[in-house]
């Protein structure tokens, strides 16, 4: 007697895996792949379905699909149903079915894109991106015609990353617009796109756009692997990317830049990063990023370097003073007021004397409301959001010190400490450090400024052991390497950076010529030549 076998008990994720349904082959007969289509889209009002007969002679049918809304009804009508209806072989001839195949392919139908499809998983996938589907009876292929024409928003100037010089257009939620501004900005051969499809229900378009011979092949290779390593329903913004393949999920640091300017991608695929543009978003994202990333702005680069040199030592200033300034403050008033001076003791003690609340309360008081003011403001609408932030502002904070609530200098110390973090570029960095802030005011009401110093030595140690594919997050400062410094704390002169910047897991390469420095035309006794002929005859001297 055989021996009976165990039945195996499979994982959640093969039985996940198993449960999607394997690649239906269309069937020679067309009423049945109508049929079958009509089932899988559920006869939704939206799908048109159009037959085809041929008359007399010829005994070929066809039938057309597409999707009202996503397709170009012009473009439908024109290179697809036009040339077809108005062909005069398809119309009196009786011509085989294979025969008609390969005459509309390569010859009837006056458009660029045409693919073919076996299955009917292949054929809805193109439907849904805006193909128009011509079937065949008697055939177990399809052709699928590239008609996608739907509604999209035109190119404008990005909301969240504006410059006073520079480029004014930003992605759109279109991720063939992305591209296409990609590659007016990068001609070169060396661009590579290569595009995914992620999500079981939206089937979102993901592109992976990288420089051949500048990006390093292991971080790519580790990209291409989060990202088919990703088994969802949906991706519906560049966030659902970002949480699925970055590294460190319990750190408040991000690990990927994310970006609405094309200017500024172009420049990060240029020093070797990798960029990854989704469909449906206008935030793109940018990998491997390090901290100093998030603190460089696309203006940087389109002023003198010593104004931007300036300008980036404020954001790295204004970053320190956005997550601990109002720690400062309670420690300080609250363990440490030997080292104020006397004058600034007595005037903070008299604000303090008809105070109820403690420091901390008193800041968690006015760091909440501003909070609260600035999600009021972003949420109401763009007429009345600014005005209801400002005047609630100036009202909340004026009524709170004439009640005795708060003091006046708690005030200018949330401010202050709001303000400063909207000088920050990146809104991710900027939010991050919004969650440090609250951890060190509690901190500083705990153990004053032997816990703050503790907790940033924390922070610092957390912050070195970070990576983000592979790239260790703080680099070229941890690990140290100083001819890379050149764009980090300051930016030199461009004529100076010759090299791109090397990460432990890229390669160092050449971005310009070696003595790139100008010059002047020196003339005899060192003074510049004016151009001007000589005159002739003797010389006066």
């Amino acid at each position: 007697m055989a021996n009976k076998q165990k039945p195996v008990r499979k994982k959640a994720s093969e039985s996940a895996e198993n449960s999607v349904p394997a690649p239906l082959p269309l069937d020679p007969s067309l009423e049945v792949n109508l049929q079958e289509l009509g089932k899988r889209i559920g006869q939704s009002s939206d799908v048109v379905f159009r037959r085809f007969t041929n008359e007399s002679l010829s005994s070929l049918a066809l039938a057309f699909v597409y999707i009202d809304g996503l397709v170009n009804a012009d473009v439908v009508n024109q290179t697809v149903l036009q040339p077809l209806l108005e062909t005069v072989t398809l119309k009196s001839d009786s011509i085989p079915a294979t025969d008609a195949f390969r005459m509309i392919k390569d010859q009837i139908l006056p458009i660029g894109g045409v693919k073919e499809g076996k299955t009917l998983e292949a054929l809805l996938s193109m439907l849904f991106d805006g193909y128009t589907l011509i079937l065949f009876d008697g055939l177990q292929m399809a052709l699928a015609a590239d008609t996608s024409g739907w509604e999209k928003r035109s190119v404008n100037e990005p909301t969240s990353q504006g410059v006073i010089r520079g480029p004014k257009e930003g992605f759109t939620e279109s991720l063939r617009t992305g591209t296409s501004m990609l590659r007016r900005r990068l001609k070169t051969s060396d661009l590579r796109i290569e595009e995914y499809k992620i999500g079981q229900r939206t089937q979102t378009g993901v592109a992976l756009v990288y420089l051949d011979g500048i990006a390093s092949e292991q971080v790519l290779k580790e990209v291409r692997r989060r990202l088919n390593a990703i088994h969802t329903d949906s991706i519906l913004e560049s966030n659902y990317i970002e949480e699925f393949i970055q590294d460190g999920g319990l750190t408040p640091f991000p690990t990927i830049q994310n970006t609405e300017r094309p200017d500024a991608m172009a420049g990060g695929i240029l020093e070797g990063q990798i960029g990854i543009i989704i469909d449906g978003t206008p935030f793109a994202l940018l990998a491997p990023s390090t901290f100093f990333n998030f603190f460089q702005s696309s203006e940087d680069y389109y002023q003198r370097y010593d104004i931007s040199s300036f300008l980036r030592l404020i954001r790295y200033g204004a970053f320190f003073v956005s997550m601990l300034l109002p720690a400062l403050y309670i420690a300080v008033t609250t363990f440490h007021q030997e080292m104020l001076p006397t004058t600034l003791l007595v005037s903070l003690a008299a604000q303090r004397e008809g105070v109820p609340l403690p420091a901390l309360a008193e800041a968690l008081l006015m760091e909440l409301t501003f909070d609260v003011l600035r999600e009021a403001g972003v949420r109401m609408p763009r007429t009345i959001g600014p005005a209801i932030s400002i005047v609630g502002a100036l009202v909340l904070g004026q009524a709170a010190v004439q009640a005795g609530l708060v003091s006046a200098a708690m005030v200018i110390v949330v401010s202050f400490t709001a303000i400063s973090n909207f000088v920050i570029p990146s809104l991710a960095i900027a939010n991050s450090i919004r969650l440090i802030r609250f951890v060190m005011m509690f901190i500083a009401a705990t153990l004053g400024l032997f816990g703050i110093m503790s907790f940033l030595m924390v922070l610092l140690i957390h912050m070195a052991g970070l990576r983000s594919f592979g790239v260790p997050y703080l680099s070229p400062v941890a690990p140290m390497v100083p001819r890379y410094l050149k764009d980090i704390l300051i930016r030199v002169p461009l004529w100076s950076m010759t090299m791109r910047p090397k990460t432990n897991l890229g390669k160092e390469t050449r971005r310009q010529g070696p003595d790139q420095k100008p010059k002047p035309a020196e003339g005899k006794n060192g003074q510049v030549e004016s151009g001007q002929p000589k005159p002739q005859g003797e010389d006066p001297a």
